[in-house]
């Protein structure tokens, strides 16, 4: 006789696990079979009188049919309700096929950037395809991210944060989580977000940065991933018109001048190979929204980064701003952005140019003005194709109210028709 092998035993072990007492499922289970077997009886009763289906033929077939239909949903609850403690999950069982399956052969789409504008056009993408990657910068070095990083001698988390945020595919209340921010009267923990503390304490037991990204991926559940454009610890500078330099992300903007170019060091580091691969095999890759030389340039001061967007097949698209920035794109036009990016890449890097047309009110602009923010003009189109060889994509693609948002679900329908995705 063959001896069981350990494996074979562990099975045996986990399968009579299921019928522990108290467990809930025999009932169920024995419902199942014995819905199981009046259709196969009743079945078995029509075609041996080999005439037509009687009313106690369809009797036994419906009464078999509802014993089965019961006892599968009854099991499928039990299992749910084991293994999520929120009381809706059993009703949201469609939704979960749905993202899983459906989703998961969307198109290949990549995000690059950094900040807040990120943030809102992924949480929008995820609507429409799981094959998500977003690529961060990790050249941060201002508020909560900067302290840690500091300290603990690690990549910024924030920007990570917000992205595997905006990816999630859990309760409110865990993204709410992952977001809050203690007080700053609060000694040590001030100004700190309870997901940058989690990501940091995550690098200092898994030891990696990249492990710990993929755990607190699996914690959110995210729909696609995020990954930084490199895992080597850089430093941003900025060298002005009048030939001053600064050093820090968070900085940059503070001097109130015109900015030259901006740079790394170390110079030239490597690229994560993740991300690298996920924009040579994309359907569509967006930069931006976000600010221009502080969330998306630096992203592409990473060789093999820029040097994928060159070789790749997939529309590279340019989500331009709304609005300047102070201390980055004062009095900046869409062509201004555009040649920036070329500035510090080479031309090419860029195929399409999304534009919002849509007219902003002059209260909102007004509020804006207050802050030093303007509405970027769109400026000679022919000039933009014929220079720096970019396709301009024009449209409604925001939502104003306060503040103007870039809304995800306009600039997505509008590249999709483009595009045939």
């Amino acid at each position: 006789m063959k001896k069981r092998t350990p494996d074979t035993v562990n099975w045996l072990v986990r399968l009579i696990k299921w019928f522990y007492p108290g467990v809930g499922l025999k009932r169920w289970v024995s419902l199942a079979l014995l819905g199981l077997f009046l259709l196969l009886a009743g079945a078995t009763h029509f075609l041996s009188a080999l005439r037509l289906i009687s009313s106690f033929d369809w009797i036994i077939l419906l009464a078999g049919l509802l014993l089965l239909i019961v006892s599968v949903v009854k099991i499928i609850g039990l299992i749910i309700d084991s293994l999520s403690p929120s009381k809706k999950a059993r009703y949201e069982i469609a939704d979960i096929l749905y993202h899983r399956h459906v989703l998961s052969k969307g198109p290949r789409l990549v995000v690059i950037g950094g900040g807040s504008g990120q943030s809102v056009l992924l949480q929008g993408l995820k609507e429409y395809t799981s094959n998500i990657t977003a690529i961060v910068t990790v050249a941060d070095s201002g508020g909560s991210s900067g302290r840690l990083r500091d300290t603990f001698d690690i990549l910024p988390p924030g920007d990570i944060r917000n992205c595997l945020v905006a990816l999630a595919d859990v309760e409110p209340l865990l993204r709410d989580l992952f977001q809050y921010r203690f007080s700053k009267d609060i000694p040590e923990l001030g100004g700190h977000s309870f997901g940058n503390l989690f990501l940091t304490v995550l690098v200092q037991i898994t030891g990696d940065f990249e492990k710990a990204i993929k755990a607190a991926s699996e914690v959110l559940a995210i729909r696609g991933r995020v990954l930084p454009s490199t895992f080597e610890k850089v430093s941003l500078l900025a060298e002005y018109e009048d030939g001053s330099r600064v050093r820090g992300e968070a900085e940059i903007p503070k001097a109130g001048k015109r900015i030259k170019r901006v740079f790394l060091d170390p110079d030239s580091p490597k690229g994560c190979d993740e991300a690298v691969e996920s924009i040579r095999e994309a359907d569509l890759v967006f930069l931006g929204p976000g600010s221009l030389y502080t969330s998306i340039i630096p992203n592409l001061l990473v060789p093999e980064i820029t040097e994928a967007l060159i070789s790749t097949k997939a529309p590279r698209i340019y989500v331009c701003n709304v609005m300047t920035q102070k201390g980055e794109t004062d009095g900046y036009s869409v062509y201004d952005h555009l040649k920036a990016i070329v500035d510090h890449t080479r031309k090419g890097i860029v195929s399409h140019c999304v534009v919002n047309t849509t007219t902003i009110p002059q209260e909102v602009l007004d509020k804006y003005a207050e802050e030093g923010a303007y509405s970027v003009p769109i400026g000679d189109v022919a000039r933009i194709e014929e220079d720096l060889g970019v396709k301009m994509i024009l449209g409604n693609v925001v939502d104003i109210g306060e503040v103007i948002r870039h809304n995800p679900h306009k600039i997505f329908n509008i590249v999709k028709e483009i595009f045939d995705l």
